[in-house]
């Protein structure tokens, strides 16, 4: 992370500082500033983990700058590169000599003019300027000035310069815009999304059944317990059949977040609410937090299957660890034949699993739909279209295999409190009979 910082920051010097200020002291601030910044990036990444929440604001709102900052040079690097080739080609292109000047003709003169006896010497042939003669003449007269050679003035480097600062204002107040406005996005409520799922399996008496969905809350330095709040209470107006929780809701210990996520303890719903890891539990304590979400009341479903009896007819609802887990120890890692093997076939089957990727896994045992989140809806655009690299699902309802996935944005943010293209969310998903 160091190294690919370094590299960008680099990127940033050279087109934000090098090409836009002449050598000096302008330059040489400009470069220790960008060095401090690339050095903030990492420490942000470090520090946060290790309670310097301090850091957390400005390396986090900097680490988005700098990711439009890079995007939007890039970009302009296209329409800029023929620009700039040929204000190179015109600067390296000669200056064109000046033609000789036409030697004045002497009026009423037919013959050479013969020199006087009173002349010290006679006048030297071909000369025809009076000051180059006079000079010829008598050597105490200095000759005249001639111009210095050398090339027309080429004003090309200042046009390079205005070019690189109308590139770096430009980039600038982009990176500035889009950075406030995601800012504004990701601390707004969560907004609701509703999207209804039909089940060949679903029995019709549970036509309508509701699923609260929510993931990626993200408790931490930048989201505290009025974050935790606000989705409560925003959940409890759903009046949902279930809620399920899918993952990496902290960011920290249960001694570090205990009393941000307190407020689960009120979340209300006809059959219970449930909670499956993420990747960011393993990183903040798995075991602490499934102990702390019991006590809250939230039933963590590890690699299990449990009925859901409603309305006259049963949906199996299973959840697996994620992926990450395989890494914490034996055991902790998903296990589908655990959760899914062993079922009544004839039963719809809702699987909770943190990352859209499992629904490959899933689609082999047979599961009608799976419940993720992870991606963030790619949290920041572009960001998006490299998620699609690793994730089959990016944002909404989708197909892997056969299996229908549903991926929720989140009601939280990773990094970076901003939004762009992705606002934050809670979704209802509703079951229909087909």
């Amino acid at each position: 992370m160091a190294v690919v910082t370094g590299l960008i920051h680099l990127y940033l010097w050279k087109r934000l500082i090098r090409d836009t200020t002449r050598p000096g002291r302008g330059r040489r601030v400009g470069g220790l500033v960008m060095l401090a910044l690339a050095v903030l990036v990492p420490a942000t990444l470090v520090g946060t983990r290790s309670g310097v929440t301090w850091l957390a604001w400005p390396g986090y709102i900097w680490l988005a700058v700098m990711f439009y900052l890079l995007v939007i040079l890039a970009v302009l690097e296209l329409p800029l590169l023929p620009v700039r080739i040929a204000l190179r080609r015109r600067s390296r292109r000669p200056a064109p000599r000046p033609e000789p000047r036409p030697e004045p003709a002497l009026v009423g003169a037919t013959e050479p003019v013969a020199s006087s006896p009173a002349d010290p010497e006679p006048a030297r042939p071909g000369v025809t300027d009076p000051a180059e003669r006079t000079a010829a003449i008598d050597p105490s007269v200095p000759p005249p000035a001639t111009p210095p050679a050398g090339p027309a003035p080429d004003h090309d480097p200042q046009r390079r310069l205005l070019l690189a600062r109308g590139a770096a204002i430009f980039a600038g107040l982009t990176a500035a815009g889009l950075t406030g406005y995601g800012v504004r996005t990701a601390l707004a409520p969560p907004r609701l999304d509703r999207v209804q799922i039909p089940l060949a399996k679903l029995p019709r008496s549970m036509d309508g059944f509701r699923i609260a969905t929510v993931s990626d809350i993200h408790l931490g330095p930048l989201n505290g317990r009025a974050r935790t709040e606000r989705i409560v209470a925003m959940i409890n107006q759903l009046d949902a059949d279930v809620v399920a929780v899918v993952g990496d809701l902290v960011d920290g210990t249960v001694g570090e977040l205990g009393p941000a996520a307190a407020p689960l303890r009120d979340l209300r719903s006809r059959h219970g609410a449930f909670f499956v890891t993420g990747n960011h539990e393993y990183y903040s304590g798995a075991e602490e937090w499934i102990d702390e979400l019991g006590r809250l009341g939230l039933r963590v479903l590890q690699n299990e299957r449990l009925e859901i009896a409603a309305r006259g007819g049963v949906l199996d609802l299973a959840g697996v660890n994620d992926v990450t887990g395989a890494s914490a120890g034996p055991g902790s890692g998903p296990d589908y034949a655990r959760a899914l093997g062993g079922r009544d076939p004839g039963r719809p089957v809702v699987l909770m699993a943190h990352q859209p990727v499992q629904a490959h896994e899933a689609a082999r045992h047979g599961v009608d739909l799976q419940l993720s989140g992870h991606t963030h809806g790619g949290q920041i655009v572009p960001f998006n279209y490299l998620v699609r690299l690793q994730q089959p699902v990016v944002s909404g309802l989708g197909t892997v295999d056969g299996t229908q996935v549903y991926v929720t944005n989140g009601a939280g943010f990773w990094g970076p409190p901003v939004r762009v293209g992705a606002p934050p969310q809670v979704s209802l998903v509703e079951l229909r009979s087909a």
